[in-house]
């Protein structure tokens, strides 16, 4: 049981989801207040922001559990971190860089793919886990009242251990190739609040789809493969050219991975084609927002 469970349990009796809480006037002194949670009216969902920060200690709890299951009993443990990225910049490298001589936008390859694959990797880890963080607390989320949206925040906090290490990681391959960075690495820290926002917004629509559809988990793995090789990771976007440049924009990602390249290890400076990206991401938060705003209702009863 989470902190606060046993409290939000008293205040909210059984299950119940969704909604905005609302207190019957005059309880009679002394007599255990209830909490009545309807259903929101309206097109769009109240999003209370105060009830989710009051309640950010279940999102921590929730994140320290998925960070214990995910390094428990394994043998490698936080190396894994290190150890699938090293195997992906190999292989790329040898079969992109070496044989195939796709251009890195004038950085070494692996620098490149590194700096990608740190990206990659954290984005793909958390929307997978933030695509069950509904199902898997089936028992919380029937039982429990307490914001759901916490549950895709608490998603994509412990893939930030590998992006860190993987980070760490990247800054030695600039070293070993000469690679140094330029004064766009101040502001590295707005290119990972923006990746972790968008992952956020992917979480959102995943786990609130997940709850619905059960076929997400089985088609996950596949558009993930069709996300990566749509994403500029092994290759540039300077690949491309004119208005194919704007279509690969769509493409959340992509001006985040430029922008991301461009502070960390000084690759070219975003486009015009980045806000293109930047609003397709607004987009996703956006409407995934909402939309789980709307689904969240029906969780208790789908799950």
């Amino acid at each position: 049981m989470t902190p606060g469970a046993d409290q939000l349990r008293a205040e909210t009796g059984a299950s119940g989801d969704g909604g905005s809480a609302v207190r019957p006037a005059g309880p009679e002194p002394g007599a255990r207040r209830w909490l009545e949670n309807r259903a929101v009216d309206g097109w769009l969902p109240r999003l209370d922001l105060a009830e989710v920060w009051a309640s950010r200690e279940i999102a921590v709890v929730l994140a320290l559990r998925n960070i214990r299951i995910r390094y428990k009993q394994t043998f490698f443990g936080v190396a894994w971190a290190l150890l699938q990225p090293l195997a992906a910049v190999g292989i790329f490298t040898l079969i992109f860089g070496r044989l195939a001589q796709i251009p890195s936008e004038g950085l070494p390859y692996p620098v490149f793919v590194y700096s990608g694959l740190a990206v990659w990797f954290y984005f793909s880890q958390s929307a997978t886990l933030a695509s069950e963080s509904l199902a898997q607390y089936r028992e919380l989320v029937t039982k429990v009242y307490f914001p759901r949206l916490l549950a895709p925040v608490a998603a994509v906090v412990p893939a930030l251990i590998d992006l860190a290490i993987s980070l760490v990681a990247v800054g030695v391959f600039m070293a070993i190739y000469g690679v140094a960075p330029t004064g766009a690495i101040v502001l590295l820290p707005v290119w990972l609040v923006a990746l972790l926002t968008l992952t956020f917004g992917v979480g959102t629509w995943l786990s609130a789809l997940n709850v619905q559809y059960r076929d997400v988990r089985n088609a996950l793995a596949f558009l993930l493969q069709l996300w990566f090789f749509a994403s500029p990771i092994v290759y540039g976007s300077s690949l491309l050219e004119g208005s194919w440049e704007f279509v690969l924009a769509l493409n959340p990602l992509v001006g985040l991975l430029e922008a991301f390249r461009w502070s960390l290890v000084g690759g070219p400076a975003p486009g015009p084609e980045a806000l293109v990206s930047l609003a397709s991401g607004i987009v996703i938060l956006v409407s995934g927002i909402v939309y789980f705003g709307r689904a969240q209702r029906r969780f208790a009863d789908l799950i």
